[in-house]
């Protein structure tokens, strides 16, 4: 083990989760913007409605049809069993992973209810019936995701109000290419990322220290093919995928990789509670992932490059250092975030320029979700 592999190791066992004591604390959590925070968006609905799908209309419409089906209508419902389980296992944790557990079922109804407002507005905002009826499919589901999610909160007395939150976080606005771009890379390391806990805690139940693990097989499926959706707009207009986008699609691979990468490295109890190593875990996803955007992006991030790790160990280490220096005051500590706000961005430009691998765009877009 080499002195940063050793830094990193240690380091990671602090606590940088805020704790959630009461419902004011959840809704304050959710509804501030941070570095690591999911995020509100809205995005130019004209261009929106002027997409074109005819290209891939064949798979498109298959797609639709399995909207349609909704083979997911009766998941969310939660059974006898949930309510016993939560409070029988959770009541065995020591209050630095329930923190962490919180932290994570707060991340993520608010990345899921940030998919259900986008989806809706443009829904509501266009006129386009492609598109028009592919939001009302995915509002539908995050929908789901969100209230499911937001009813284990409240198991613990911590629910968000889902109206408030949509009133009262900022947006950001996006172009519609942004949006593809972010948010199928979202939605396709959400399924990487479900499906890598859902098989880990498969072959270890003792492991499952929460029953809401036991639904994300089928959830992560909404996901999957949510992903799909957003690969099939993309490959229908083929100038999103080469020129100066290339390097838009590269900003946007490693800016998420590295949000999770760094954000995972906060939860450190919650990933040994599950048997998982928060590196390995997020190499694990990152491949799934990179091996599914192969589908749509012509690039991916050489993953397995020494380097790559590296960086994202140092933009970790000073993410941790940025968080301990926002606790201090005074000038000289103000100098000190400059700096490490300076080395963060040297950090993630160096990320950006690591040699990526280039790859031949398969002539079927869909994939199936076999991981």
């Amino acid at each position: 083990m080499n002195a940063q592999t050793a830094f990193m190791e240690t380091d990671y066992t602090q606590h940088l989760v805020d704790s959630v004591e009461s419902a004011a604390d959840a809704n304050k959590k959710a509804v501030t913007n941070t570095v690591l925070a999911p995020r509100f968006y809205t995005t130019d609905f004209d261009a929106m409605d002027k997409i074109d799908i005819s290209s891939v209309r064949k798979e498109w419409d298959l797609m639709m049809e399995e909207y349609e089906g909704d083979n997911n209508h009766d998941h969310f419902q939660r059974d006898a069993e949930f309510a016993g389980e939560v409070h029988t296992l959770m009541s065995k944790l020591d209050e630095k992973l329930k923190q962490e557990f919180y932290d994570f079922l707060i991340g993520s109804l608010t990345s899921e209810f940030s998919g259900c407002i986008l989806y809706n507005e443009v829904r509501k905002n266009i006129s386009n019936p492609d598109i028009k009826k592919l939001m009302t499919f995915m509002a539908r589901d995050e929908s789901r995701h969100a209230g499911f999610l937001n009813q284990s909160l409240k198991d613990f007395n911590f629910g968000i109000d889902l109206g408030e939150l949509k009133r009262t976080k900022k947006y950001t606005f996006f172009k519609p290419k942004f949006i593809f771009y972010a948010t199928y890379l979202s939605e396709k390391i959400g399924y990487a990322r479900y499906i890598t806990i859902f098989r880990q805690l498969e072959k270890h139940p003792d492991k499952r220290f929460h029953p809401i693990f036991r639904w994300f097989e089928r959830w992560c499926n909404d996901e999957f093919r949510h992903g799909e959706s957003f690969a099939l707009i993309m490959r229908a207009d083929p100038k999103l995928l080469k020129g100066l986008n290339l390097w838009w699609i590269r900003f946007f691979v490693i800016a998420v990789y590295a949000t999770m990468y760094v954000r995972d490295h906060t939860r450190p109890a919650l990933h040994d509670a599950m048997g998982l190593k928060a590196t390995e875990y997020d190499f694990e996803v990152f491949r799934i992932t990179s091996e599914i955007s192969k589908q749509v992006f012509p690039l991916i991030v050489d993953i397995d490059n020494p380097m790559f790790k590296v960086h994202l160990d140092h933009l970790t280490k000073l993410s941790f250092a940025m968080n301990a220096a926002k606790e201090k005051k005074g000038f000289l500590n103000l100098i000190n975030k400059g700096w490490i706000g300076a080395q963060a961005f040297v950090t993630f430009f160096k990320l950006f320029f690591l040699p990526v691998i280039k790859s031949e765009l398969p002539r079927q877009v869909r994939l199936a979700p076999t991981w």
